[in-house]
C-alpha cells in the first residue's frame, strides 16, 4: 500500500486527498468564508428547551443555534452510569433556558440543521486525546497487539506520574501513538495541561456566546490526524503553506517533517494526480465499473440509496455468475465513494439480487472487508428479505455534494422539470381563470421559447379552440430568461 497526501492551498480555500496507489480515497475541504466547526469549543447559552424531544438549542454564537440532545449532557451520562432508578430522566433537570453551557462542536450543521453539540469536551494532540470530563485510559481499537496496548497504557500512566497530572482526567492513546516512549507522552501531555488552561481562562471570562479553543485548520489537522506508517510523502503546492506546516511539523510531530515535499511543478497537482476528475465524477450520480455495470447513487434528506446495475455486461459463464462478478465488483467500489463522496447517515443498497446464499455472503463479506479501511465509524446489517444491505455510516461534515453544490433553480432540487407540454396545459388552464375573472379583450402570454415552440406547433389547434372559447385573442412572446416552467399571463 502506496499512500500520498496531496495539499492544494490557496487564501479561498484548502483542498486535501488522500491518494492510495494512483486511486483517490478521502477529500476534504475547507473555504476560508465557511471554515468547518467541528472540535471548537464555545461557551453558549440555552435560548430554548425542548421537554418532548428531551433537548435543547443553545446560541453558540454563530449563525444557527446548536443542538444538544439528553444524552450528550455529561451530567446525565453519570446520573444513568450511577444506576439512579428516577424515571423518565428529563432535561429539565439539567438545562433551563438562560443557562450558561460550555459546549463542543461534534457535528457541522447540515442543511437547515444547526450543529450537534456536547458538553463531553476532549482536546487533541498527535498521541493523545484528553477527555476532560472522564477518569479512564483508553487505547485506539485500531491497535490490536495486547502487549503494545498494555505497553502504552503503563507509557501514559508512567507519564502522568511524571507530569503531576490530575487524575480526574481522561485520556486515549491515538493510533499515532503505537511505538512511542515515554517523551514523546510527556512532551503532549504539558501541551495539554497548557492547552486546557487557556481555554479555562477565557470559559470563566467568557459573558456570553464566545469561542474558546478553535480547532486546527485543515492543512495542519491532516498531519496530526491522517499520517498513518502507509504514508510515504506530503505533497504541498504552496509554498507559504509548506513553511508553515514544517514549522507545525518539527514542533509537534517531528516524525512526520521528513514527509513534507513543496511541489512547484507548472502543471496543478490535482490535475497531476487526477484529483479534478475524480471530484467532478463524484458530483455524478452514475459511477461506472470496469466490468461495464454501473452504480446509481441517489443523495436524499433522510438516507443515501445505491443501486446495482449488470448494464451492458453480459459475463461469459451463467447469469448467476454475471451477477456476482458485478455485485462484488460494485461492492469495492461503492466503499470507496462512500469515502470519497464523505456520505454517512442511513446508506440502502440495492444489489443485483442473488438466489444462491453463498453469493450473497460473498458480497456481503467483501463489503465488510472493503470497509476496514474507512475511517469513519460504520454499521452493516446483513442481506434484507428484501435483498438489500442497510449500512450507516457517521457523518460530522456535509458531503461532497452539498459542499460543492446547490439546490438547482430551475427544478427547486426535484432533479427534474415540467415538460413543454404539462406547462402548455398549465397556461391553458391559467387562461381559463383569468378569463372568467377580468374582462378585457387581449392576453399576452410570456413563456420560454421552447413553450412557445410547442403552442404554437402541436398545441396550436387547442390554443385556436381556447381563443373561440373565451372570445379573447392571445398572442404569444418568447422571454429568453424565462425556465422551461415559468410563465406569465398578461392583460392586454
Amino acid at each position: 500500500m502506496s499512500e500520498e497526501i496531496l495539499i492544494n492551498f490557496t487564501p479561498m480555500e484548502t483542498r486535501v486527498a488522500l491518494v492510495d496507489n494512483g486511486a483517490t480515497q478521502d477529500i476534504h475541504i475547507e473555504r476560508s468564508a465557511s471554515k468547518g466547526i467541528v472540535g471548537n469549543i464555545y461557551a453558549g447559552k440555552v435560548v430554548r428547551v425542548l421537554p418532548g424531544m428531551q433537548a435543547a438549542f443553545v446560541d453558540i454564537g454563530v449563525e444557527r443555534t446548536a443542538f444538544i440532545h439528553l444524552s450528550d449532557i455529561v451530567a446525565a451520562q453519570s446520573h444513568s452510569r450511577g444506576g439512579n432508578s428516577r424515571s423518565p430522566e428529563a432535561i429539565n433537570n439539567y438545562l433551563h433556558e438562560g443557562k450558561k453551557l460550555i459546549v463542543q462542536v461534534t457535528k457541522e450543521p447540515l442543511g437547515s440543521k444547526g450543529a450537534r453539540v456536547t458538553t463531553e469536551l476532549s482536546v487533541s494532540t498527535r498521541y493523545l486525546v484528553m477527555l476532560v470530563q472522564a477518569d479512564h485510559i483508553g487505547v485506539s481499537q485500531q491497535i490490536d497487539d495486547p502487549l503494545e496496548r498494555a505497553r502504552l497504557q503503563q507509557v501514559l500512566a508512567q507519564a502522568l506520574a511524571a507530569e503531576n497530572m490530575e487524575t480526574h482526567r481522561g485520556f486515549i492513546l491515538r493510533t499515532s501513538a503505537e511505538g512511542m516512549g515515554e517523551e514523546e507522552i510527556r512532551a503532549d501531555l504539558r501541551f495539554l495541561q497548557r492547552l486546557w488552561a487557556a481555554v479555562s481562562r477565557r470559559a470563566a471570562a467568557a459573558t456570553g456566546a464566545q469561542l474558546l479553543y478553535e480547532e486546527l485548520p485543515l492543512y495542519l489537522r491532516i498531519v496530526r490526524d491522517m499520517v498513518r506508517p502507509t504514508v510515504e510523502r506530503i505533497l504541498v503546492d504552496s509554498r507559504e503553506c509548506f513553511t508553515e506546516l514544517r514549522t507545525f511539523c518539527e514542533d509537534y510531530v517531528p516524525e512526520v517533517a521528513g514527509l513534507l515535499e513543496h511541489y512547484s511543478g507548472e502543471r496543478p497537482l490535482f490535475d497531476l494526480h487526477a484529483v479534478e476528475d475524480e471530484i467532478q465524477r463524484a458530483l455524478e450520480a452514475r459511477v461506472e465499473l470496469k466490468s461495464g455495470g454501473h452504480l446509481i447513487i441517489d443523495q436524499t434528506e433522510a438516507m443515501t440509496t445505491i443501486d446495482v446495475n449488470t448494464g451492458s455486461f453480459v459475463g461469459r459463464r451463467n447469469q448467476a455468475e454475471t451477477i456476482l462478478k458485478t455485485n462484488l465488483e460494485a461492492a469495492a467500489t461503492l466503499a470507496r465513494q462512500l469515502r470519497v463522496r464523505n456520505l454517512g447517515g442511513i446508506i440502502i443498497i440495492d444489489f443485483i439480487d442473488m438466489e444462491d446464499a453463498e453469493h450473497r455472503r460473498q458480497v456481503h463479506r467483501t463489503l465488510e472487508k472493503q470497509m476496514q479501511r474507512d475511517p469513519a465509524r460504520y454499521q452493516i446489517t446483513g442481506v434484507s428479505d428484501l435483498g438489500l444491505v442497510e449500512m450507516t455510516r457517521k457523518r460530522t461534515r456535509e458531503s461532497l455534494e452539498r459542499m460543492l453544490c446547490e439546490g438547482c433553480p430551475v427544478c427547486r432540487g426535484r432533479g427534474m422539470v415540467k415538460t413543454a407540454e404539462t406547462v402548455c396545459y398549465e397556461i391553458f388552464r391559467e387562461i381559463m381563470r383569468d378569463a372568467r375573472a377580468y374582462e378585457n379583450d387581449n392576453l399576452m402570454v410570456l413563456a420560454s421559447q421552447s413553450v412557445v415552440d410547442r403552442l404554437l406547433d402541436e398545441e396550436s389547434a387547442h390554443l385556436a379552440d381556447l381563443e373561440e372559447f373565451v372570445g379573447k385573442a392571445i398572442s404569444l412572446r418568447a422571454e429568453p430568461g424565462y425556465t422551461q416552467e415559468q410563465f406569465d399571463i398578461i392583460l392586454l
